[in-house]
């Protein structure tokens, strides 16, 4: 299989996904649901992803590609801490109150087993905070920033921008913000964690 043709059944495999999601729930979706509702093979489903475990984790890496890249190529190219999370503060907060996320946290809200809520952790948080965190360090090595350590202005700088904005997206008092007033938020919350940090 063409590697784009590949992508696109993926997507819609994902598609499909979110669709029984938000119908269903995480703990009443098949693999096998998943596969009809996409038009794909069950074995298609489980040799891709392995089972649905997999394809969760698979969803909530694809949501946070974008602010892990950011994240990533500013660590490599050695930029500016504050720059980098001024860039980068819009992305998260965008991709962490968007429908796709909402979706994937009001699941696991719901998911007693606990199974999908370790997955966000594992494939979200686990692996976006760390680059926040080494960021920020940077910026405490070069005086940049001045913080008790690295993990506490990192906590710091998410609590600034995400607040209760998503616990309130997922029990449904906030509507999906517009991207100004993301912008306007991200904007706000760096103001805040530049007097706070800022050396």
């Amino acid at each position: 299989m063409r590697e784009d043709t590949k992508t696109r059944r993926q997507a819609e495999i994902e598609a499909a996904a979110y669709g029984l999601l938000k119908e269903r729930g995480y703990r009443s979706t098949s693999m096998l649901d998943i596969a009809k509702a996409a038009k794909a093979s069950n074995e298609t489903l489980y040799r891709w992803y392995g089972d649905k475990n997999g394809l969760f984790m698979t969803m909530v890496e694809s949501n946070a590609r974008a602010t892990k890249a950011a994240l990533d190529a500013a660590i490599r190219d050695d930029m500016d801490p504050l720059e980098t999370l001024g860039h980068v503060a819009p992305i998260l907060l965008s991709m962490l109150l968007g429908d796709k996320a909402i979706s994937l946290n009001r699941a696991a809200a719901a998911d007693e087993s606990g199974e999908l809520g370790a997955t966000i952790a594992a494939a979200g948080r686990d692996s976006i905070f760390p680059l926040i965190e080494k960021l920020v360090g940077r910026g405490l090595e070069t005086a940049a920033l001045a913080a008790p350590s690295a993990s506490v202005a990192a906590e710091w700088f998410l609590s600034l921008l995400i607040g209760d904005l998503q616990i309130r997206r997922v029990n449904r008092t906030l509507l999906e913000p517009p991207d100004e007033d993301i912008r306007a938020r991200a904007t706000a919350a760096m103001r805040a964690f530049r007097k706070l940090c800022g050396a």
